[in-house]
């Protein structure tokens, strides 16, 4: 009975010591947090090698942690822009554009803002090409064109603040296939609403691309689709003038030999 009694007291403490034990073996296996006792340049080098390997998530962990670490300096700005670009990369759009938003607002005066922006229109000008869209040829004139306008607005920027920028040439030319992508888009949804008869509609959205994007390719085809609509609301002066338009500033047009008064033939019926 004395010797029950005993380890009955000396349970309790037993239990305590081994829970004491479990709880420093726990806390002498946990990992040295190892990149705390990097410098910035090696936690940068570090960084730049994940990315280079392709480890995108890693790196834009390495990056972030330098960006907090050395914040008011030059390599934390950079940080923030290759971030930007590994996320990018790895399809995290929307969260790069916010990386580069809040960079261009805290940097204005940066050496790196000419590339922010350019960064900032390709990650809009790639989600406007979409891969679903690529995937299933949807053109790109057919899709939303959101994208398209926040991109060209980042191109513009760049080339009116950095004319000579690197990346200036190259998003004059991004410029102006988005220019001809929204045309392409307009006349694409004028074209939807004219073969479902609706002219007014359709009307609308012809003499936008004509207004707006005078120099675009799809031009020729909105001034075509505005005669026919002119023509289907019984508008005969306008028709008449939309057709001199025409045939003014394309007298090559394939629409020339369209008969607006024939209904059984629509120009869309010509290819």
């Amino acid at each position: 009975m004395n010797v029950m009694r005993l380890l009955r007291q000396l349970l309790p403490a037993v239990s305590s010591m081994l829970a004491a034990g479990i709880l420093l073996s726990a806390c002498g296996s946990t990992p040295k947090d190892e990149v705390s006792t990097w410098s910035n340049e090696k936690l940068y080098s570090e960084a730049k090698a994940e990315a280079s390997a392709g480890n995108n998530d890693r790196a834009a962990k390495l990056y972030e942690r330098l960006e907090g670490r050395a914040a008011g300096t030059l390599i934390a700005q950079q940080a923030q822009l290759e971030r930007a670009h590994v996320l990018n990369r790895s399809g995290e759009k929307a969260q790069a554009l916010a990386v580069l938003e809040r960079f261009i607002k805290l940097h204005p005066s940066s050496p790196g803002l000419d590339y922010a922006l350019y960064l900032q229109g390709l990650v809009n000008f790639n989600d406007s090409l979409g891969l679903l869209g690529s995937l299933g040829r949807q053109d790109l004139s057919e899709r939303d064109q959101q994208a398209s306008r926040d991109s060209y607005q980042s191109f513009k920027r760049l080339i009116e603040q950095f004319p000579q920028s690197v990346y200036a040439e190259d998003s004059r030319l991004r410029m102006e296939y988005i220019v001809n992508s929204l045309a392409a888009y307009e006349v694409h949804v004028a074209r939807y609403y004219f073969r479902r008869g609706a002219f007014v509609a359709a009307l609308s959205r012809a003499q936008h691309a004509v207004q707006e994007y005078q120099q675009s390719p799809s031009a020729e085809e909105a001034l075509a689709i505005m005669v026919q609509s002119y023509d289907r609301l019984g508008l005969e002066r306008l028709r008449d003038d939309a057709v001199r338009v025409l045939r003014t500033n394309f007298p090559n047009t394939r629409f020339s030999a369209v008969n607006v008064g024939q209904r059984e033939r629509t120009w869309w019926q010509l290819w």
